[in-house]
């Protein structure tokens, strides 16, 4: 019976050809891995990318919204700002208009305190208005000041002179020198006794101006001022002109 011999090189070609189909596939498995991971990369890079993306899209839209809450916040700010602006130049507004309201009423009442003064200063009353004494002939005629001899006079209210001079300006020598002033209102006031006399018919005085000096001129027992508010010019005509000076915020 006869054996089979199988070639020697021929078992070194199979050999060589299983190791070639070996090699082969092991190549196309590490390809094949090869591949599976760059998929993989690139699926997790897209991914990272997707998120990138909305991250940066939320927060475009958080500042966004921010933008438009600041601006809502400014805009109410500044609204706010005006109201409080209006409302503090209105307040001040009528805090100045109480303050002119005031001023105007201390203005007026100066004015009405120094319309009418006293026509001397530093005096004592002596004889007064209708009263009864064997000076004169009839009822005391006004109001007696005892100052010394030489006392400024002033006039007691702004006016003009209608009447100065000796003869009790023309209402006769128991004035002795005397000056007669015209104000408003049918109102006249008149000055007698006096040492001097410094204004002239015509002339037009302010209240508190010199217009003589004190003097015991006429029908007269001492120094002092004859002082008289008349309805006239003339003698006869007079009122109570403590009372008037009264009427008109004069202390007396």
């Amino acid at each position: 019976m006869s054996q089979r011999v199988t070639p020697r090189f021929f078992r070194t070609s199979q050999i060589r050809t299983r190791a070639a189909v070996l090699a082969a596939g092991l190549g196309a498995s590490v390809v094949m891995g090869a591949g599976v991971a760059a998929a993989a990369d690139i699926t997790a890079a897209s991914g990272a990318a997707s998120a990138a993306t909305a991250v940066e899209a939320q927060a475009a839209a958080q500042a966004k919204a921010a933008k438009i809450q600041a601006a809502k916040a400014e805009k109410a700010a500044k609204a706010q700002a005006a109201k409080a602006e209006k409302a503090a130049k209105a307040q001040a507004a009528k805090a100045k208009k109480a303050a002119q309201a005031k001023k105007a009423a201390k203005a007026a009442a100066k004015k009405k305190a120094v319309s009418w003064i006293d026509p001397v200063k530093s005096y004592k009353l002596s004889a007064s208005f209708a009263a009864n004494g064997g000076m004169w002939a009839h009822k005391h005629s006004g109001q007696d000041y005892a100052v010394p001899t030489g006392t400024k006079v002033m006039a007691a209210h702004g006016g003009t002179v209608v009447k100065a001079g000796g003869n009790g300006a023309g209402d006769g020598p128991a004035y002795g020198n005397a000056v007669v002033i015209k104000h408003g209102n049918g109102t006249y006031s008149q000055y007698a006794h006096l040492s001097q006399v410094d204004v002239k018919i015509g002339q037009v005085v302010k209240t508190g101006q010199k217009i003589a000096l004190s003097g015991n001129t006429g029908n007269s027992s001492g120094p002092h001022l004859h002082f008289e508010i008349r309805t006239t010019p003339n003698y006869g005509s007079a009122v109570d002109p403590v009372k008037f000076l009264r009427a008109n915020g004069v202390t007396v």
